[in-house]
């Protein structure tokens, strides 16, 4: 686990019994929380919520893919529990994580007078999560909010460590905070209605993950697929994305090496006005950056067919359709910049990453390197 991960320091609890999810992963960030994992567990929000909170209104916060399939599932859970509910439901696509949406949100909570006291839970993908956990984080200067994420790729990523954000005009999660929630709770059950598109993009989640902390969980990812696999691969996932978040919460440091394909795969995203799905993004920027590491001698050449095969098993792209002067110029939106330098992360080997800052004159090269024409 290259130091990082539960390999390198507390694994999940797996104990069970006395009502408690089969699989506990604690997160000691400055708000502390659970990640729970197990089938069948959002029948179980109502009573989870209850224990954690004294209020008792909550607000569901979905879109309109997720909450007509799990919407009255969540609601009669959290209605059983004593809680009175309410929904807001937006339209679903990265397109609608942005301000017009956020205050809407901010509007609907305040109109109906709800309070720090009350909960807010956030039934959805990333897109849902982010923009749940900022309305939670502004709202009365923050309520605590619950994440129930409904895709793969918020159960690996997303969902854990507390970023929250909206996209502006001119580029994605530019306004946003660190807000962190006081249980997320992932219920493999609901990856079941997941359509094959989002599958495949949680999977790139997971391979970058490996990548960056785990030649054994690669190794298991070529073995069998995720979808054979999925609590297990979950508790992976969050155990060594937790490891990082508890050692640089703020993204000051260490934190950034979870960007490892974002730069180029954020770009990519916006190049295409969001059509292209984040994980699809970010398996183009991860093949993108490992070619231009190669080239600049700074990756071990083994790892490019490794990282290039196993996009490919599981469907994902591997070469940037749009040109350089597009891409370098979404690129320059990107919030991982600092100054005049984009921060790229960069693969040395499998398990072994760094971050490389690449002053302004230098980043065509690099996209060149990465196969960007």
């Amino acid at each position: 686990y290259g130091g990082i991960g539960p390999a390198a320091g507390r694994g999940p609890e797996t104990e069970g019994g006395g009502g408690r999810p089969l699989t506990t992963i604690h997160v000691a960030a400055s708000r502390a929380y659970d990640v729970a994992i197990e089938q069948g567990l959002l029948s179980r929000l109502g009573p989870m919520a209850a224990e954690l909170l004294s209020g008792r209104r909550a607000a569901v916060i979905s879109d309109d893919a997720v909450f007509p399939l799990y919407g009255a599932l969540a609601e009669r859970s959290l209605q059983d529990a004593g809680f009175q509910v309410e929904h807001f439901v937006f339209p679903h696509g990265e397109q609608q994580k942005n301000l017009n949406t956020y205050g809407q949100a901010l509007n609907f909570l305040c109109d109906r007078r709800f309070t720090r006291s009350d909960l807010i839970v956030a039934l959805g993908g990333g897109v849902v999560g982010d923009l749940a956990g900022f309305t939670a984080a502004t709202y009365q200067r923050g309520v605590a909010y619950i994440q129930v994420p409904t895709t793969l790729l918020s159960m690996v990523d997303s969902s854990v460590g507390g970023k929250t954000a909206v996209d502006l005009d001119s580029g994605k999660n530019q306004a946003g905070c660190f807000y962190q929630p006081s249980l997320v709770l992932c219920d493999p059950a609901l990856l079941a209605s997941l359509p094959e598109a989002e599958y495949r993009a949680g999977c790139a989640e997971v391979i970058k993950t490996a990548v960056l902390f785990s030649p054994e969980l690669f190794q298991k990812l070529t073995e069998a697929p995720v979808r054979e696999q999925f609590e297990s691969v979950i508790a992976a996932c969050v155990g060594m994305k937790r490891d990082v978040v508890e050692n640089d919460e703020f993204d000051r440091g260490q934190r950034a090496l979870l960007n490892l394909g974002h730069t180029i795969g954020h770009a990519v995203e916006a190049c295409s006005n969001f059509t292209i799905l984040h994980g699809e993004g970010v398996a183009i920027g991860m093949a993108a950056i490992t070619r231009a590491a190669v080239e600049k001698g700074i990756c071990n050449p083994a790892l490019l067919p490794q990282v290039l095969d196993i996009l490919q098993k599981y469907g994902l792209p591997t070469e940037v359709p749009y040109p350089l002067a597009d891409i370098q110029k979404a690129a320059e939106a990107d919030k991982k910049r600092s100054g005049s330098v984009t921060n790229f992360v960069v693969p040395e080997a499998l398990g072994q990453c760094r971050v490389e800052p690449v002053p302004a004159g230098e980043v065509a090269g690099w996209l060149k390197a990465g196969g960007i024409r």
